[in-house]
């Protein structure tokens, strides 16, 4: 007697969470977690693209709402992020902020034509190795870019940062009504309040905004000239925005043992940078770390974390911009600490996996952080990590690809085996005895698939090279498919001639 298949976890609905106190509680809480850590950083990469604080702030509110009732992947936290602000910042110190909210507007458009194209499904050709590179680098950046906030600062800085670090290791093993970071940052802050504690705060990251953001269109000339300078950073914009995204997405469906529509979260992100724009932001993507605070630190799993992230953090900086000034830098660094922790796959560089994994992934692995954390860029890092896999994958099939020859009365059999495509077949035509063999040569290919043209051209050239000796070359074995493309290709790419 067969049993059934196991049928796939599903996360709780909005309505489940609305009808269940402790679900909703557990998904406000983490909204407000997410939105006080979202502040600074949101301000940082304001800064980094060279615009206007409340440019940042703006964008990380209307992008968490949009994309909320948009995206494809309930509980992933977009917002204003790094990756973004470096595409885009040329755009704003060269031609100001009216041509960079036009670039967003622009690279939200290509974001959802992208996605109505099926861009996601091409995540299927991400390999695994590449996906755990991937989320290592960026728990390596996460860690990175808290280094700044330890160094030339008051030593009170110090007992904060590890006060909060203790705070969040220890109280998930006695309770996880109210998440650890949320109790880190109250605590924490109140006590630098009332101790008089000098250190780095939220305040002197930059001026929170004082309005909501408004409705506008970029003043900026609708000509060929306009377009031909924001067009290339739109472009990069809408690649590492969507790229960014589907591996966060991709990480949290793994997280959460849930699958997400990807299609649908390229459309979301398109129409949620569009948004932006048109509402005076600077756009951005997933947000990995927030999102693992979300997920991992506060245990969120509905939209209605996501939502209420983008709410809290326009209600905090508008109503409550003076509490939130005076929260340390030092609490939101220690979050952002165990956070990176918690996303790097510890698994993946013990020594026990490092045995077993075959050579060829652990360079993929290591190239993909390598060359991500040297270039501070997540497009590069994962499309040099891709085309390694390729490369790697390409040379170990042509290696099992074999070619057995024996000899029966008047005919020469050669039974070929494995994959033969560009990277095998190209000496294809050194397998074979010419001068030695009668006048009858079979190639079988039953063993074989034939995939591409080279293939093609090899075999072409083999049965040139027979020809000329006067031998005839029988091939058979071939599927349908192998078949109808030799029969399209064979004798028309000059092999041999």
């Amino acid at each position: 007697m067969t049993s059934a298949p196991a049928r796939p976890r599903t996360e709780p609905t909005v309505l489940q969470a609305l009808r269940s106190p402790r679900l909703l509680t557990r998904e406000v809480l983490a909204g407000l977690v997410v939105a006080i850590a979202l502040i600074p950083e949101a301000i940082a990469f304001s800064i980094i693209a060279g615009v206007d604080p409340r440019l940042g702030l703006f964008s990380s509110f209307v992008m968490a709402v949009a994309i909320a009732f948009l995206g494809g992947r309930p509980a992933m936290i977009t917002a204003a992020t790094g990756a973004i602000a470096l595409v885009i910042a040329p755009v704003a110190r060269e031609h100001g902020a009216d041509y960079l909210l036009a670039t967003v507007i622009l690279g939200g458009i290509l974001q959802v034509i992208l996605g109505i194209l099926g861009v996601a499904k091409l995540m299927r050709f991400i390999p695994r190795s590449v996906m755990v590179g991937f989320v290592n680098a960026l728990a390596i950046l996460i860690f990175v870019a808290q280094v700044p906030q330890l160094i030339g600062v008051p030593w009170a800085v110090y007992p904060i940062a590890a006060a909060g670090l203790a705070i969040m290791y220890l109280l998930p093993r006695v309770t996880k009504v109210v998440p650890a970071p949320l109790v880190a940052i109250v605590l924490l802050t109140a006590a630098a309040v009332v101790f008089g504690i000098s250190v780095p705060t939220v305040g002197d990251q930059g001026a929170l905004p004082e309005s909501l953001p408004a409705l506008l269109v970029p003043n900026v000339p609708l000509t060929g000239e306009t377009l031909a300078i924001i067009l290339p950073f739109a472009v990069a914009m809408a690649i590492v925005g969507l790229l960014e995204s589907l591996m966060t997405a991709a990480l949290v469906d793994d997280i959460t043992d849930t699958p997400s529509s990807k299609t649908r979260e390229s459309l979301g992100q398109g129409a949620a940078n569009l948004l932006s724009g048109l509402f005076g932001g600077m756009g951005g993507c997933a947000m990995i770390g927030q999102t693992m605070i979300n997920v991992k630190a506060s245990g969120a799993r509905t939209r209605i974390s996501t939502f209420l992230a983008g709410v809290f953090l326009l209600v905090l900086v508008l109503a409550f911009g003076d509490v939130v000034a005076v929260v340390p830098m030092a609490v939101l660094v220690a979050v952002m600490i165990v956070v990176s922790i918690a996303t790097f796959d510890w698994h993946s560089i013990r020594p026990s996996t490092l045995r077993r994994m075959p050579l060829s992934e652990t360079i993929v692995m290591v190239l993909t952080v390598a060359v991500t954390v040297w270039t501070h860029n997540l497009a590069i890092g994962v499309g040099v990590g891709v085309i390694a896999a390729a490369v790697l994958f390409a040379r170990r099939v042509a290696s099992v690809t074999a070619v057995t020859r024996s000899v029966e009365g008047d005919t020469a059999r050669y039974t070929v085996e494995g994959e033969l495509f560009f990277a095998s077949s190209n000496d294809l035509t050194t397998k074979f005895a010419y001068h030695d063999d009668p006048r009858r040569v079979v190639i079988d290919l039953s063993r074989s698939h034939v995939w591409d043209a080279s293939t093609v051209a090899a075999l072409d050239a083999v049965q040139t090279k027979y020809a000329h000796l006067g031998t005839t070359v029988e091939i058979e074995g071939m599927n349908d498919t192998a078949a109808r493309l030799h029969a399209r290709l064979s004798g028309g790419l000059g092999a041999g001639h």
